[in-house]
């Protein structure tokens, strides 16, 4: 005999048709994206909710169901982002992720939000709040894994409340000149102008959390100071926040460059996704090598994200995870000897590892 597939009941408090409505999204929009998610089957006559599935996707389902009512009460109108972001944020965890290194309790007990003038930026996964709580205690921290974890945003926003808060006294955003095989001297006008596209990431940061007014002001009297890894060499970052983005593309001289340009009462982060690198093939990213060089060193805190982190579009975390099986499939399978193709594809392999 099969045994039925367990199912819960759950009533939404007050029952209010409007908030229900955006609860539910457009044709249940909202439902279909949590079905989909969850692997569970939703159903709902009026506030009364039915939900089919295993154990473990009721209780998470019921979570989440429970947060996004209670955020329809300040929230107009619920996007599928914020059913994105508040399944992100309440996603199960095995418990060894549960805790951050050094620390005594859970994650979830440390920080959560960062205070900006413009906004409030609130971490939602446990890797996010590792992060943030490790840029509170460590003078140099590592920010590694794919695109849309997190990891430039919650780093600029970490930068933005301690200027505010006067425990630096300036900003300073680095990063390699590196991008798909373009060189600057290509690019037309000065210096600034130059690297300027390679650090909009940043700028757009800056903006949401400062303003566009208070950027520009700052940037004049050179609180925020903009700059290419290669104009660093020789100088010593004293109370500044350091901001190294993209730093898989920084050679392992360039990162040992960086790294001893910090000076006292200052925090660096260094952000990066070791399976996008753009330096020349047989170049060693610094990125790379520097996770073994300084695993054990006191002072220097690694986060490593996954594609469970992955805060933006849902389809760029199912994009990361295929790239993710793929590699692991031709890591795994023997390339043939004579195709040119998986020559290539196993010589970028081995530039992205460093091997």
């Amino acid at each position: 005999m099969i045994a039925p597939t367990p199912s819960r009941r759950l009533s939404l408090q007050p029952d209010n048709p409007q908030r229900l409505a955006n609860l539910c999204g457009l044709h249940n929009e909202h439902l279909r994206q949590l079905e989909e998610n969850l692997d569970l089957r939703i159903s709902n006559r009026g506030n009364e909710f039915l939900l089919t599935g295993s154990d473990d996707a009721l209780l998470y389902g019921e979570r989440v169901l429970h947060k996004l009512y209670a955020q329809t009460e300040q929230t107009a109108l619920l996007t599928p982002e914020h059913v994105h972001l508040a399944l992100a944020e309440l996603r199960p965890r095995p418990q060894q992720e549960m805790f951050a290194p050094g620390s005594e309790g859970p994650v979830y007990d440390q920080i959560t939000l960062l205070r900006t003038p413009k906004a409030s930026v609130k971490a939602r996964t446990p890797h996010q709040i590792q992060y943030i709580n490790a840029i509170a205690r460590h003078d140099i921290n590592f920010g590694i894994g794919p695109a849309g974890t997190g990891k430039t945003f919650l780093a600029v926003a970490c930068a933005v409340e301690a200027l505010v808060a006067e425990r630096v006294q300036r900003i300073l955003l680095v990063r390699p000149a590196v991008e798909a095989g373009e060189k600057l001297g290509f690019l037309p006008g000065d210096l600034s102008q130059k690297v300027d596209p390679y650090l909009r990431p940043l700028y757009d940061a800056l903006y949401e959390m400062l303003g566009f007014e208070r950027v520009a002001r700052l940037i004049e009297r050179n609180v925020i100071e903009v700059a290419p890894l290669a104009y660093m060499r020789g100088r010593t970052l004293n109370n500044s926040f350091i901001i190294l983005d993209e730093s898989q593309n920084t050679t392992t001289s360039q990162m040992k460059m960086f790294l001893t340009r910090i000076g006292f009462g200052s925090t660096a982060v260094i952000t990066g996704d070791v399976t996008q690198i753009d330096l020349p093939k047989g170049t060693r990213s610094g990125l790379v090598q520097v996770t073994g060089v300084l695993r054990s060193v006191k002072g220097v805190s690694f986060t490593w994200f996954t594609s469970a982190d992955v805060v933006r579009h849902p389809i760029v975390q199912r994009i990361v995870e295929a790239y993710e099986e793929f590699d692991r499939q031709q890591t795994v399978a023997p390339l043939p000897a004579g195709d040119k193709d998986s020559r290539e594809r196993s010589s970028e392999r081995d530039n992205r590892t460093g091997e």
